[in-house]
């Protein structure tokens, strides 16, 4: 297979296995007990605190180990919600993933209140600084790149405009981190990722908190992380996790991040000239260098391009939600002002580090010798 569905889940990186193997071996002990082994593993967790509070430019002490972004951002959410006065409301923007979208439904019901984004992808900055002032809510959670469409949101900005405000921000940088620099991400108030987006292993992340703040614990029973998160840390995925992504850090250089963004943009470009009513998403907006997002000629068929592609030997995602085999409309283009028909037809690719420009060119040859065999299928009769 052809692999194109980074923004998914990353394939584990060597780096990573080898430290998952070497932690699996030298730290045997839980961190919590108090013999020697155990305080060589709590000895590894605190050094691995160390690393990513240095990554992120933030106190180890604010940050807690967690099974994934999932769980990390349904801490944020359940944790403000038992502090958010009655009537405060939550903004959260329109294209979070659908793991902050949902518990903050299910929180704030009716004082949820929805960020809007340009035609683009990015958020409204303009309106955020104009309502921000006004209403000030107890949180504002924008992330920091979209995992659909791929655009960069203006993070930093916000983040300033929160402050002047005096208004928490929580930023889920789950796609950003391992692809982008990481430097700065910790002065957010909130700050979430996980592994397995830049070649960790699955089920594991962390969560970077308000610093010196007591958190409400989605996950009770014991006094691990301080009291915040119970269970006993998952100490070889946790140094795993260290191992990728300071892997990741040193080839992010810029000149890196474009050449590999020059042949993305080649492959959209080709696309384009090849495949008539074949449209690129926010190809005008700051993207990560990583991610494509198409919306093919045919209508109703993202599932079938998939499957084909997926024979042809290529894993591509349409970048919505779909369950048993139907198509949903994506949250994100419909956002961006897309209608029901537009939002259905997407796909998306998104490459990684070892993605080579022939693998991006192969991609484009079964492309279009699938839309051959789709072309007919979608004519009317």
């Amino acid at each position: 297979m052809t692999y194109f569905d980074y923004n998914a889940t990353a394939p584990l990186s060597p780096v990573a296995r080898d430290a998952w193997l070497r932690a699996s071996h030298d730290f045997p002990g839980n961190p919590s007990s108090p013999h020697r082994l155990g305080t060589r593993a709590e000895a590894a967790l605190n050094n691995a605190r160390q690393t990513l509070a240095r990554i992120l430019e933030c106190d180890p002490l604010d940050l807690v180990w967690t099974s994934g972004a999932t769980e990390s951002n349904n801490t944020v959410l359940h944790h403000v919600a038992g502090h958010l006065q009655q009537a405060g409301e939550v903004w959260v923007s329109a294209i979070e993933h659908p793991c902050v979208l949902a518990p903050a439904q299910c929180y704030f019901g009716s004082r949820l209140r929805h960020i809007p984004v340009l035609t683009t992808g990015v958020v409204d900055l303009d309106w955020l600084a104009r309502e921000l002032p006004r209403h000030r809510p107890g949180l504002v959670a924008v992330m920091a790149a979209n995992n659909e469409i791929g655009t960069l949101q203006p993070w930093e900005e916000i983040l300033d405009l929160c402050r002047r405000s005096e208004v928490q921000f929580f930023c889920d940088a789950a796609q950003w981190i391992g692809k982008m620099p990481a430097a700065g991400l910790g002065q957010a108030d909130w700050l979430t990722g996980c592994a397995h987006k830049f070649g960790g292993p699955r089920g594991v992340g962390f969560l970077k908190c308000p610093s010196g703040s007591l958190i409400t614990p989605l996950i009770m029973g014991g006094e691990q992380e301080d009291g915040r998160r119970s269970g006993t840390e998952n100490i070889p995925g946790v140094l795993a996790m260290l191992a990728a992504l300071e892997h990741c850090e040193s080839k992010l250089a810029a000149s890196s991040r474009e050449e590999l963004a020059r042949v993305r943009d080649e492959f959209e470009n080709d696309l384009r000239k090849l495949l008539t009513g074949c449209q690129i998403v926010a190809s005008s907006a700051p993207r990560l260098w990583n991610t494509s997002a198409a919306l093919m000629p045919q209508a109703d068929c993202q599932q079938r391009w998939v499957v084909k592609l997926d024979k042809a030997g290529f894993a591509v995602s349409t970048g919505s939600a779909c369950s048993s085999g139907k198509e949903k409309p994506s949250h994100v283009l419909s956002a961006m002002g897309f209608g029901r028909g537009e939002t259905t037809r997407m796909l998306r690719f998104s490459s990684g580090w070892l993605t080579t420009p022939a693998d991006w060119q192969t991609l484009l040859d079964g492309i279009l010798q699938i839309n051959q065999e789709l072309a007919p299928a979608s004519s009317p009769p």
